[in-house]
C-alpha cells in the first residue's frame, strides 16, 4: 500500500511540476543564408568600432567615455542585426540575448583598447 502511495505521490508531483509548451525551448535551424547575413552584419558592426577607434577625437577623451561614444555611434549597425533575426523570425528573448552579448564583448574589446592606446600615449609622453 506505502509503495503505491508512493509512487501516485511521485507521478503526480512530476507533472505538477512540469513546464507548458510555451515555456520550454524548442531548438531553432536558421539556414546558412541567415547565419551569414549575421556575420556580415556583426562584421560591419565590428569595422564601425574600430574605425570610430582610430579617430582622433576620441584619443583626447577618457577612456570609458570614448568607448561610450563610440559604442553609442556603431549602434545603428547592430541594430541590423535585429532585423536579420526578426526576417528569419527567431524569438526577441534569443534575439536579444545574442544581441546582448554582442555588444558586451565588442564594449569591452574596445575598451580594452582604448585603455591600451591611452597608456601607450601617456608613457610616449614622459
Amino acid at each position: 500500500m506505502k509503495n503505491i502511495l508512493f509512487l501516485s505521490l511521485l507521478l503526480s508531483a512530476g507533472t505538477a511540476f512540469s513546464d507548458d509548451a510555451k515555456n520550454e525551448w524548442h531548438n531553432t535551424t536558421l539556414s546558412d543564408a541567415t547565419i551569414e547575413k549575421i556575420q556580415a552584419v556583426k562584421y560591419e558592426y565590428k569595422k564601425c568600432v574600430g574605425g570610430e577607434m582610430q579617430k582622433s577625437v576620441y584619443q583626447k577623451q577618457d577612456s570609458r567615455q570614448a568607448t561610450d561614444a563610440i559604442m553609442k555611434q556603431c549602434e545603428a549597425n547592430l541594430a541590423k542585426m535585429r532585423e536579420v533575426y526578426a526576417e528569419a523570425k527567431v524569438p526577441e528573448v534569443i534575439a536579444d540575448r545574442h544581441l546582448k552579448q554582442v555588444r558586451t564583448q565588442t564594449t569591452r574589446d574596445a575598451l580594452q583598447g582604448m585603455i591600451f592606446s591611452e597608456a601607450s600615449r601617456k608613457a610616449g609622453n614622459q
